[in-house]
């Protein structure tokens, strides 16, 4: 069935809900787990309105921080994987997209399964926030399970 599962993480609670799901279906199915943190460049973070200026943040200062973000976020993945024994390895890439470093990940990695959650938004809240999760369905050549994260007020 899957042999390598790509599971990308944003560090936030809900991804950390679906991480621990992507972890115990690897785990069920015997496969290894690739976990991803997307990154974006810093030029995606300033505006083009020359107000660059105004930020007291260096590229340098900020690509140490994204990295040292990553692997903070990567690292509760892994440890995740560890515990329920499961072979992980750790990936962090960087996209103006976060959408396409995902898709371009799983490719790159040899991944045949994205795992990934979604907070289940729609209409309008999801046309303002948008969604990295449909934007992968729409862009992945692999199969996608997506899994329905639950806020603390859907536990209720």
């Amino acid at each position: 069935m899957f042999k390598k599962i790509l599971i990308p993480t944003d560090g936030s609670p809900l991804s950390s809900q679906a991480a621990n799901a992507g972890v115990m279906f690897a785990r069920s199915v015997n496969a290894e787990v690739v976990a991803l943190h997307v990154t974006q460049p810093f030029a995606a973070t300033i505006g083009f309105d020359g107000m660059a200026a105004a930020y007291a943040i260096t590229d340098d200062a900020y690509e140490k921080a994204s990295s040292e973000q990553a692997a903070k976020y990567i690292d509760a993945v892994m440890s995740r994987a560890d515990t329920a024994d499961v072979k992980a390895t750790s990936l962090s890439v960087s996209n103006f997209n976060v959408a396409d470093g995902i898709v371009q990940a799983a490719t790159e990695c040899g991944a045949d399964l994205i795992f990934i959650g979604s907070h289940g938004r729609s209409g309008l809240s999801r046309l303002l926030l948008g969604s990295v999760t449909a934007k992968v369905l729409s862009l992945a050549g692999t199969a996608v399970l997506v899994y329905r994260v639950k806020d603390e007020k859907d536990k209720k």
